[in-house]
């Protein structure tokens, strides 16, 4: 079968061939061994700043189907502005597929937030530029749900202009799934499905369209069960889609090749 990690995080950590090796790997050991084989893995490094967007871009250059975007996490607002980061730079050479990893966090708050609503905007306005889809990132506190008014407030302007997003690792209220749906938006599903108090992804992940639903690892993060605690990786992906499809009540094989076209949909590489 084919699976598409639509969002992972490439630090660096190792080389690129290391990393691949750590997933094939895992993907040859069980669980993840007795779901079936994985003929093709593709994959899309996500930037969350200027050097992890040069990081994702170097890894997809060395691996064979994998793809980056470039953006800059609401963590990273702030030191993007005080720094002037330029990501002109990937206008030439090899492009990238989307612009992202990009949003609003009020969760940390890890940067002051009308800096992450500046930023986020600026970057949206770059997706359109680029013609290119935004992967969006937003978290709040648990009681409150600004970030995703805030959230819907930018993405609503950007795709009445034609604007194509993903909200990746949705973990909000299925009135906001619905709200961002209606606004063309694909939805991550991440292995927080594998959770055993993750009840609201799960009510999420069974109400998405066939065609707007994704999968990802959001990697380094968010293990599945049974490797929650540790380091994820793309190898794991598996994991969190045999349990995707049990929920959505089809097939791991089904499962795996309706994400892996809508992935490709949403990214404008071929099927």
């Amino acid at each position: 079968m084919e699976l598409f990690d639509t969002h992972f995080h490439y630090y660096g950590e190792s080389s690129p061939l290391e990393f691949m090796a750590a997933i094939r790997s895992a993907l040859a050991v069980p669980p993840q061994s007795e779901l079936g084989r994985v003929t093709r893995l593709r994959m899309t490094a996500m930037g969350g700043d200027l050097l992890e967007s040069r990081r994702a871009r170097e890894f997809a250059g060395a691996v064979d189907n994998c793809y980056f975007a470039v953006g800059v996490h609401p963590h990273m607002a702030a030191t993007y502005r005080e720094a002037g980061e330029d990501f002109s730079e990937f206008e030439s050479g090899t492009r990238p597929v989307a612009v992202g990893e990009l949003g609003l966090d009020y969760f940390y708050d890890g940067s002051p937030r009308d800096v992450q609503i500046s930023v986020f905007g600026e970057f949206l306005d770059l997706a359109l530029k680029w013609d290119l889809p935004a992967v969006v990132h937003i978290r709040d506190k648990a009681d409150s749900t600004a970030a995703y008014d805030d959230a819907e407030a930018l993405l609503a302007p950007f795709a009445a202009k034609g604007g194509r997003f993903v909200v990746h690792c949705f973990t909000g209220e299925a009135e906001y799934a619905r709200r961002f749906i209606g606004l063309g938006a694909y939805l991550g599903v991440t292995g927080m499905i594998t959770f055993k108090r993750a009840d609201n992804v799960r009510e999420i992940a069974r109400l998405i369209p066939d065609d707007r639903l994704l999968i990802e690892t959001d990697s380094p993060y968010l293990a599945p069960v049974p490797h929650r605690g540790e380091d994820n990786h793309p190898g794991f992906l598996i994991l969190a889609a045999d349990r995707l499809a049990a929920e959505r009540g089809t097939t791991l094989a089904e499962l795996a090749e309706l994400t892996s076209v809508n992935a490709a949909r949403f990214y404008g590489v071929e099927e």
